[in-house]
């Protein structure tokens, strides 16, 4: 037999056997039908359950533009002020806010604690309360995030319980920077960062924040909170530098401008008692009081300079937002899906029933081999 005809025959074969297994499997799928049916059924019955008993969610959107100092604003600015013999230096150089930066924000321990303590309008709540406060209310808890907490989440329960909740310390003065989170509110942060989502696009450099809440006024109101404080902590963080920068200058003016004033007046003061006295020291203590007048005043003066270029330097550094996007309340809830979700736990229904089977038959062959 030639290399060819063999080749024709084992190929014939292969789809034989390929062709004979499909049609065995396919039979042996609509003897079992009724098993597909019984676990369809189960999980269209677990799913139309589980939708029904899901609370309702609103997300509601925002979309901002950063904008920072840029070297053509820093370059006309720089015209003006060299105009008043004032040097703004560098300013502009830096203007790109980078996308980490949010992120960073956004998981730091001071911004998530703050969001805690946002009051937030609940519907069934007659006056605004904070979300640590919704959420710690065991009456606010669903029935299903009870099940699931008692269930499936049982083991993390009675560890999580099991654990010493952290005592409260006196710090030292040296250890007054030092931030506390008891495991209550670890949990808290983790359901907080769950419901906000933060895409920050690179290219165009936008930012979309978005917010979901069991109540509508509640997830726009925190969806604002988050824009805000997202805003002013990129502003503080970009504004740091020259505001330290501001405040050094600004001390130092006030003492020059302080020792300025008393020289003035005393050079003032003793013209006045000793305008009619003509003698060589007399001239030489005018000389000496003058000479020290100019010499505070060339340094005051200067450093009013600086105080302007870096009042200046700051405005430039503080990033400005534009709203694309503003925040509105949501009028369609976002979860959940119901059709969707009775569609996808009727599919595993089908899938389970389908492997249940196949897996039945090849134990079968497994077990007489």
């Amino acid at each position: 037999m030639s290399e060819k005809i063999k080749n024709t025959y084992f190929n014939a074969n292969f789809s034989e056997d390929d062709e004979v297994d499909v049609i065995s499997i396919l039979k042996e799928l609509w003897e079992g039908r009724k098993r597909i049916y019984k676990f369809t059924a189960v999980f269209m019955l677990l799913g139309l359950f589980v939708v029904v008993l899901t609370p309702n969610e609103y997300t509601a959107y925002s979309t901002f533009v950063s904008h920072s100092g840029d070297n053509k604003v820093g370059g006309s600015i720089g015209g003006l002020a060299a105009m008043a013999g004032i040097s703004l230096g560098g300013i502009g150089n830096d203007s790109r806010i980078s996308p980490d930066l949010y992120q960073q924000i956004l998981w730091s321990i001071p911004f998530q604690k703050e969001l805690l303590e946002t009051p937030l309008t609940f519907d069934g709540q007659k006056n605004k309360i904070s979300f640590k406060e919704y959420y710690l209310d065991e009456s606010n808890t669903t029935f299903l995030s009870s099940v699931k907490k008692y269930t499936i989440g049982l083991p993390s329960f009675i560890i999580s319980n099991l654990k010493k909740e952290p005592v409260d310390i006196k710090l030292s003065k040296s250890e007054g920077k030092l931030i506390s989170v008891s495991y209550k509110e670890n949990d808290l942060i983790q359901l907080l960062i769950n419901k906000i989502n933060l895409e920050v696009n690179d290219s165009d450099g936008y930012v979309k924040l978005s917010a979901t809440m069991p109540s509508r006024m509640a997830s726009a109101e925190l969806t604002l909170k988050v824009e805000e404080l997202l805003q002013q902590y990129v502003i503080d963080f970009k504004i740091q530098k020259s505001k330290e920068q501001l405040k050094y200058i600004k001390t130092r003016y006030d003492e020059v401008e302080k020792k300025y004033r008393d020289v003035q007046n005393r050079l003032a003061v003793y013209k006045d008692k000793n305008k009619y006295v003509n003698t060589a020291v007399n001239r030489i203590k005018i000389e000496s009081l003058e000479d020290e007048y100019s010499l505070v005043y060339g340094v005051y003066m200067e450093l009013a300079k600086q105080l302007e270029a870096k009042y200046l330097q700051v405005t430039e550094d503080t990033p400005v937002f534009t709203i694309l996007n503003p925040v509105s309340v949501p009028v369609e809830k976002s979860k959940p899906r119901r059709l969707i979700s009775l569609f996808m736990y009727s599919f595993f229904g089908v899938m389970i029933g389908v492997g249940s089977i196949l897996l039945k038959k090849y134990y079968m062959q497994f077990k007489e081999v």
